[in-house]
C-alpha cells in the first residue's frame, strides 16, 4: 500500500509582482510559432523535476539554461514541476515569479525541510508527464544531456540512466567516498546500484507509477530506481561545477545517506555478526581446551590479568557494535512504523495554460 501524502488544493494564483527572467517567459499561447517544439505532430509531455532548498541566487540561471534546451526538443511539451524544500531565503518568491511568467512552470511549496529525497518523492508524485527527469538545480548535471535521453527513451528504454564520466568537479574526498560506497553497497546488497548514476536520468510513466507504489518512509532514491528495474540504457556525461551557491549535503549528511543506503538494501550487517559470535564461540571452546591440557600437564598458572582485562574489552567492544548495527535498524523499523507521511504540501501553485502573465 502506498504511503498516503496530503494534497491540498492546486492554487490559481497571481504572483509577487518582481518579474522572473525573460528568456524563459514565453507568449500567451501554449505553443508559440516560433517554438521549435511545436508541430502538427502528436507531442509528449516531459516532466523535469526539480527540488530546490535556499538555491536563490542560481535560480534565475536554472531557468534560463534549462527552459530554451526544453523547448528545443521536437514532439515534446514540457513542466518544470519546482519543489520547495522549506527554503528560509528567497527561493520561493524568485520560483513563484517564474512560475507566473510560464504556465509550464509548477511550485510545489513543502511545509518545511523534508530533505531532498522527500523532495524529489514529491515532484514525482505531482508530475503529469510520459518521461520524467529528475535533476538538480545547480546545473551539476548539464541541461544539453535532457535531449540525448529523451532520444533514447524514444527507442523503446523505460528507464536512461545519466552516467558520469567525469567528476573532476567533485573534490577528492568526495569522489573516493562515492566509490568506497557503491563498492560496499553493490558487494552487500541484493540490488546493484549503478556506479556513478545519481539521480539524473529519466523514467517513462509505467516505472513512476511502480515507484508511486513503494511505501517507505525512509527512501533512498537511488536504490528504489534500481530497485523497480525495467529496460535500461545509459548515456555518459562530463559533470560542471555548480554555478553558485553551497551544496547542501554535509559529511555528515552524506553519512546519514549512505547508512540509508546500506541498511535499506541489505541485511548482512547484520548477519554478519552471527559469524562472528561463531567464530569468537569456536575460538574461546578452543583456548578452554589448551588451558584444560596446559594446566594437566603443568599444573595451575598464575592467572594473566592483563590477557583477561584485553579479552573482556574486546568481546565488550564487539558487543556494543552489534548492538549498535541492531539498533540501526530497529530505528528504521520504528520511523516506519509510524505510517507518517513522507513530505506535507502547504501549498502547490500553477497558471492555467492561455492566460496572460499577472502584471
Amino acid at each position: 500500500m502506498a504511503v498516503q501524502h496530503e494534497y491540498p488544493e492546486t492554487e490559481t494564483f497571481k504572483a509577487p509582482s518582481s518579474s522572473a527572467s525573460g528568456s524563459f517567459a514565453p507568449s500567451g499561447s501554449p505553443c508559440a510559432a516560433t517554438d521549435p517544439a511545436c508541430s502538427d505532430e502528436p507531442h509528449s509531455l516531459l516532466s523535469l523535476v526539480v527540488p530546490f532548498h535556499n538555491e536563490a541566487p542560481i535560480v534565475d540561471a536554472f531557468f534560463d539554461a534549462v527552459v530554451p534546451v526544453l523547448r528545443a526538443i521536437p514532439r515534446t511539451d514540457y513542466e518544470i514541476v519546482c519543489v520547495n524544500d522549506g527554503s528560509t531565503d528567497s527561493t520561493l518568491e524568485k520560483l513563484l515569479a517564474a512560475c507566473e511568467a510560464d504556465f509550464r512552470v509548477r511550485v510545489i511549496d513543502l511545509s518545511r525541510n523534508f530533505g531532498k529525497e522527500a523532495a524529489l518523492t514529491a515532484g514525482i508524485d505531482e508530475a503529469e508527464g510520459a518521461a520524467i527527469i529528475p535533476f538538480d538545480a545547480d546545473l551539476q548535471d548539464p541541461p544539453e544531456v535532457i535531449p540525448r535521453l529523451v532520444a533514447r527513451w524514444r527507442e523503446g528504454y523505460d528507464v536512461v540512466l545519466a552516467k558520469r564520466t567525469d567528476r573532476r568537479s567533485d573534490t577528492y574526498a568526495k569522489r573516493r567516498t562515492a566509490s568506497l560506497f557503491y563498492c560496499v553497497h553493490n558487494a552487500i546488497a541484493d540490488i546493484v546500484i549503478p556506479e556513478n548514476a545519481g539521480d539524473f536520468r529519466l523514467m517513462s510513466r509505467q516505472v513512476v507509477e511502480s515507484l508511486k507504489q513503494l511505501p517507505e518512509n525512509r527512501r533512498f532514491m537511488k536504490g528504489l530506481f534500481a530497485w523497480v528495474g525495467f529496460r535500461t540504457a545509459e548515456i555518459a556525461y562530463v559533470r560542471c561545477p555548480r554555478i553558485g551557491g553551497q551544496t547542501k549535503f554535509s559529511g555528515w549528511k552524506l553519512w546519514n545517506l549512505a547508512l540509508e543506503g546500506l541498511t535499506s538494501f541489505s541485511t548482512l550487517p547484520l548477519r554478519v555478526w552471527t559469524y562472528i559470535g561463531g567464530i569468537t564461540a569456536v575460538f574461546s571452546v578452543l583456548y578452554a581446551t589448551y588451558l584444560i591440557v596446559r594446566t594437566w600437564l603443568q599444573g595451575v598458572d598464575v592467572p594473566g590479568y592483563a590477557s583477561l582485562i584485553t579479552a573482556v574489552l574486546f568481546l565488550g567492544g564487539m558487543q556494543l557494535v552489534g548492538i549498535g548495527v541492531i539498533g540501526e535498524y530497529v530505528g528504521r523499523i520504528y520511523m516506519e512504523a509510524k505510517r507518517r507521511p513522507v513530505y506535507v504540501v502547504r501549498r502547490t501553485y500553477r497558471r492555467p495554460a492561455g492566460t496572460t502573465t499577472a502584471s
